[in-house]
């Protein structure tokens, strides 16, 4: 790796040390770095930092080198608005939004760009500790040793004493039932100081409404703390794959209708066609 690149991502680690608070934080944020690591990018004390660690923090805080142009979606703008709204007055909200239409990007931009914001983007195998270990870790806070207990004890704590903090759940209808019931603790411990939103498809509004139907332990005070309906964005529309074309180099109409036409509402098939088309031209 040259050393422009590791100039950049030490750039980039000194505004995420920054959003964190420190870099004993941040550290704790990231998986397998240490503090002293985060310290030596920092202090340009790079000859024992291997290029796999270089690696790890550019994918853990966000580092892309190419050079694709991302753009403000209207469902950017309508999620951004929500999630400043929501941290601002401590709601608690469930967004749902179609697969590829830039959900987690805004997200990821909205916790990047804002002081106590927490993303948790989900997994199937999650259990009870993983999630709060995540949550924890997310914070920039060391939870070795800590029971199940103790962790959620130390995230109401923590969360209680920041101001306007906000925990976005991401593919929140992949936990298991026991895991999604989290979420009951956590607005019941935090209502009126912390802002919580779950974010995922619409598989997330069938999740809730059928547990509701079946009576299923948990799902109807879920579904009562949301306002019993999920906020549903828009999708991606023409106007925002002609933005993103003409931003990667993309001018020509008949081309961008010809993206459009093949995309099927979806920015990976939009970066795609657009990787394709350009290779057409070499």
């Amino acid at each position: 790796m040259d050393n422009l690149t590791k100039k950049q991502i030490a750039e980039k680690l000194q505004v995420y040390c920054d959003h964190k608070g420190s870099q004993n934080k941040a550290a704790n944020s990231l998986k397998g770095v240490s503090a002293s690591t985060v310290s030596h990018v920092l202090n340009n004390d790079w000859a024992l930092i291997k290029d796999e660690m270089w690696r790890s923090i550019a994918a853990q805080i966000g580092y892309k080198p190419d050079a694709w142009q991302a753009i403000e979606t209207r469902d950017y703008k309508l999620l951004t608005g929500i999630l400043t709204d929501a941290q601002d007055n401590a709601l608690v909200m469930a967004i749902t939004g179609d697969s590829g239409t830039g959900k987690t990007f805004a997200l990821r931009r909205y916790c990047d760009s804002t002081r106590n914001a927490y993303l948790l983007q989900c997994a199937e195998y999650w259990n009870k500790k993983m999630f709060l270990q995540e949550l924890l870790g997310t914070m920039g806070r060391d939870y070795s040793g800590y029971s199940i207990g103790d962790m959620m004890y130390e995230c109401v704590n923590e969360l209680k004493k920041q101001n306007n903090p906000i925990i976005i759940i991401d593919e929140g209808d992949k936990l298991t039932d026991s895991v999604l019931q989290f979420f009951i603790p956590l607005y019941n411990s935090l209502e009126g100081h912390c802002a919580i939103i779950l974010c995922a498809t619409s598989h997330l509004n069938k999740l809730l409404k059928r547990g509701v139907r079946l009576n299923k332990r948990g799902y109807n005070e879920i579904f009562s703390r949301v306002g019993r309906k999920c906020i549903e964005l828009k999708g991606l529309g023409a106007a925002d794959i002609t933005a993103v074309c003409r931003a990667n180099g993309v001018d020509d109409a008949a081309l961008i209708k010809e993206v459009i036409d093949d995309s099927e509402g979806d920015l990976r098939r939009v970066r795609r066609k657009i990787h394709a088309i350009k290779m057409s031209k070499q």
